[in-house]
């Protein structure tokens, strides 16, 4: 059985890894080389205007178009993360069930907003596959990553389908869906399926962890009652600038590119880690991102982290112990990088 971490480790997040700086961050999942020039452009064009109180008017119509959802099904946030506390808030579940393991920030915030919160642990003998089945048929609050962190599987959208009923929320972050070709499995464009809230990410994709920018996709009702927690003007002009680019269609083909080319390394990774017979890697990976298994993973990372490389700890996700590693998807180059260290090392 693992070791279910405290509730201070689930805020714990991958910046941790690269505090002081100087080491090639394979802990942080945002994609290298960003923001695009053509972004960084944009907003420093917007520093002119921020004299001006943000309008989101424009910004959740693009995002709305992008999805083809109504505009009131969207509300802007400050980073994804946000929208977990908002929910928090907003909602009173008698009984929540978070499927792990995932980004724990969804049950960090139900935790702080006084709610029991129930885990679900998908187990890695099986791929941390998620039987529908196996949530209790009166949780009326489900909360599921699509592709899920720490796990990089790709839940199919049928089965989170399954989820949807009268009566239950049913929240699918899907902050790292952008990072999956086509993304297949995506449930942002669905509003037929009752109580389901999606969550984006411009984070990731973009490389705007620092500029805190996001949104929920929900019916209307619900949309309305968020918004209301909200303070005044919760999502910054640069932010809502970099919303309206980022929904454009040639910023999503960019985007798309950018998960093929991300599909094409995560498979040199996985080639390379196949090496060491001392990895497993359990089901398949579909993100930006791949867990692994080892014995001694702890030990590894602190000597991995002296010849300069930060990888992300596995034992705060629940359901996962001191045995697992998160390893950031990088160019070919990175990647035989890490490995020559790993071979040092091992």
């Amino acid at each position: 059985m693992a070791t279910e971490p405290a509730l201070h480790l689930l805020r714990h997040h991958g910046d941790t890894e690269v505090a002081g700086g100087g080491l090639v961050d394979l802990a942080v999942n945002v994609r290298t080389g960003t923001p695009p020039t053509w972004l960084r452009t944009l907003l420093a064009e917007e520093l002119g205007r921020l004299a001006a109180y943000p309008d989101g008017r424009e910004a959740r119509a693009a995002v709305a178009a992008g999805h083809r959802r109504p505009v009131d099904e969207v509300l802007l946030t400050s980073g994804a993360a946000e929208a977990f506390v908002l929910l928090a808030r907003v909602l009173r579940p008698c009984r929540a069930v978070v499927v792990h393991p995932q980004f724990t920030e969804p049950e960090a915030a139900l935790r702080d907003a006084g709610h029991r919160v129930e885990r679900l642990v998908l187990r890695a003998e099986s791929g941390f596959t998620l039987d529908p089945a196996a949530v209790p048929p009166d949780a009326d609050l489900v909360v599921v990553g699509n592709p899920t962190n720490p796990t990089s599987v790709l839940h199919p959208a049928a089965s989170l389908a399954q989820l949807a009923r009268p009566g239950r929320v049913l929240v699918v972050d899907e902050a790292f869906a952008d990072t999956v070709p086509g993304e297949p499995e995506a449930l942002a464009g669905r509003g037929d399926l009752p109580g389901l809230v999606v969550l984006r990410s411009l984070t990731k994709t973009w490389g705007l962890a620092g500029l805190r920018v996001g949104y929920l996709l929900a019916e209307q009702a619900l949309v309305t009652r968020l918004a209301r927690a909200q303070p005044l003007w919760p999502v910054s002009s640069l932010a809502l600038a970099a919303a309206i680019a980022c929904s454009s269609p040639a910023a999503l083909a960019e985007a798309d590119a950018a998960a093929r080319q991300t599909a094409d390394d995560r498979a040199y990774l996985l080639q390379r880690l196949a090496e060491f017979p001392q990895m497993t890697v359990h089901g398949l990976p579909r993100a930006s991102f791949v867990l692994l298994q080892t014995p001694g993973a702890s030990a590894l990372r602190d000597r991995l982290r002296a010849l300069g490389f930060a990888l992300r700890r596995g034992d705060t996700f629940p359901g996962l112990d001191t045995d697992w590693l998160r390893v950031a998807v990088r160019d070919r180059a990175t990647t035989d990088a890490l490995c020559a260290a790993l071979t040092a090392v091992l």
